[in-house]
């Protein structure tokens, strides 16, 4: 079985996003507050918030809807990186997570599937 993402868009109380990976039995979280980075040469903060119970994947409310979902792929993983495609509704991205020791940034690659 492949391992869900979602991007929830929440609207309160400041708009931002959480990209979820599912790994270990839980999804993984980070707050992106500007979004998926669309373009390689612009990286996106991406703070990681405690792990959610994998139903959180298919949770909205009046405040938080599901801006994308479907399935990610690892492609490689060191210490300090790891490189993943999302197989999304839109179609796939290659991306990037990098460990700055203090927060995350989300990374577009050059290289796309």
């Amino acid at each position: 079985m492949r391992p869900v993402f979602v991007l929830h868009e929440h609207h309160r109380p400041r708009h931002h996003f959480d990209l979820r990976l599912e790994e270990d039995g839980v999804l993984r979280s980070w707050a992106v507050p500007k979004g998926l980075p669309t373009d390689s040469r612009r990286d996106r903060l991406a703070v990681a918030v405690p792990d959610h119970d994998l139903d959180h994947a298919a949770y909205t409310d009046e405040h938080k809807e599901i801006a994308d979902h479907g399935w990610w792929e690892l492609v490689d993983r060191t210490e300090r990186r790891f490189v993943f495609v999302l197989h999304g509704t839109a179609g796939s991205r290659r991306y990037a997570l990098i460990d700055t020791g203090t927060d995350w940034l989300l990374h577009l690659t050059k290289e796309q599937p």
